[in-house]
């Protein structure tokens, strides 16, 4: 199935327009174009709330615990970038109701299998984050709208800088892994965090089958990749199928066999990981790129051939010594932590088991299947919502005037 232009470019057209914009935005939408505002407005929901959770559990001493000398650096930055994430949720909900539309509200998540610990929790965010960035980054070609694809634009770099703060805090990996990052489709990201809906939540939207990777520990050049996806039963022969790394920058992707799915000498950074049913390599666009073959996937891993001395800082403590000439001197001393290979944290995502909703209170919806109308208000908006004190709503010059 090949998804068409709109529904492709919703995923990066998200950050759109407020009520303010011209006149030219406003009055009935594309009954298209409502979806992508909707898809891309519930996985900002998502980020938010991944966030807002985590800080929720996490103390200093976990912190500390997974490797950080200090608490302060990974939590301001896991605060700001919550923010970020439910202002651009907030700003979306205000573009579709200038439109006469109802956001969806009722969808819920369940973080569980990615907050055991700081450093799972960690790993996982940083995967998060690259799920965004190739959200936004897959319709932007697609946008028509000049003053469209530059508000998706506004949101996309952000995206990318909360992915470089990730890469930082890993420790294991390059701030900047590549000079290109990868764009994925709607259904592709939907396999990727489908996983943390916890409930029915219908986007309108079909998810590619999840694919895990189940290696564990360092995952490196020439280390074989092992994967479980509902896809791979025992009635397929693997022996007849393909693993294809789909890697930011290159043309196409690099297909191997299944059975025999080795990491190449010359990757570095994010990777998608799909299974085929024959060789002929993905095209990385997303327009063209052919899911006929599809098996399952993707599965996102990052694999950390190039570490930096940057997030080496991050992770270290200084203590200031006595030089030669008497001057104090800062020497960076190591502490000890508890790591997860990125490989494990894209296991974390595809390998999510979602649980029971809790019961809702009365009157509000349980994570059923969408429909407008049964849409609330949104019960976690941030405090940095991008209103002002009379309400109205800035985004690129553009204020609403209700």
């Amino acid at each position: 199935m090949r998804f068409s232009s709109s529904l492709v470019a919703l995923v990066s057209a998200v950050p759109l327009l407020v009520s303010g914009a011209p006149a030219r935005f406003y009055g009935k939408r594309a009954a298209s174009d409502i979806l992508v505002f909707k898809f891309a407005d519930v996985l900002e929901q998502l980020e938010s709330e991944f966030y807002k959770q985590a800080l929720a559990k996490f103390q200093d001493s976990d912190f500390v615990a997974a490797g950080f000398p200090s608490s302060q650096v990974p939590i301001e930055q896991f605060k700001v970038i919550q923010s970020d994430e439910a202002t651009h949720s907030t700003v979306l909900q205000a573009a579709l109701k200038s439109f006469g539309e109802t956001p969806i509200t009722n969808c819920r998540f369940n973080f569980a299998p990615a907050l055991g610990d700081v450093a799972t929790m960690a790993a996982t965010a940083r995967v998060v984050e690259a799920v965004g960035v190739g959200a936004y980054l897959g319709g932007a070609t697609l946008l028509t709208d000049p003053v469209l694809l530059t508000s998706a634009a506004s949101i996309l770099t952000v995206e990318a800088r909360h992915q470089t703060v990730l890469n930082i805090l890993s420790q294991t990996g390059s701030a900047v892994f590549s000079p290109f990052d990868l764009a994925l489709t709607p259904s592709e990201v939907l396999a990727l965090a489908g996983p943390f809906f916890d409930g029915a939540c219908d986007l309108g939207i079909p998810a590619n089958p999840a694919l895990a990777l189940t290696n564990t520990g360092v995952v490196a050049p020439g280390t074989r990749l092992t994967f479980s996806a509902d896809a791979l039963n025992g009635s397929v022969d693997t022996n007849t199928l393909f693993c294809q790394m789909l890697i930011p920058g290159q043309f196409a992707s690099i297909p191997l066999p299944f059975n025999d799915c080795v990491v190449p000498s010359d990757i570095n950074g994010a990777v998608a990981i799909f299974i085929t049913s024959d060789g002929q390599p993905l095209i990385n666009n997303v327009r063209d790129r052919a899911t006929t073959q599809l098996i399952a996937g993707p599965a996102l891993a990052f694999i950390d051939t190039a570490p930096q001395m940057l997030g080496q800082l991050a992770r270290l403590n200084f203590n200031l010594v006595g030089g030669a000439d008497g001057a104090a001197i800062p020497v960076a001393t190591s502490t000890s932590t508890r790591t997860i290979s990125p490989v494990e944290a894209s296991s974390v995502l595809a390998s999510a088991t979602p649980v029971a909703t809790p019961a809702a209170p009365e009157g509000a919806s349980s994570g059923v299947s969408v429909t407008p109308a049964d849409a609330s208000v949104p019960s976690t908006a941030n405090t940095n919502t991008g209103l002002s004190a009379d309400g109205a709503i800035t985004v690129n010059g553009w204020t609403n005037v209700d």
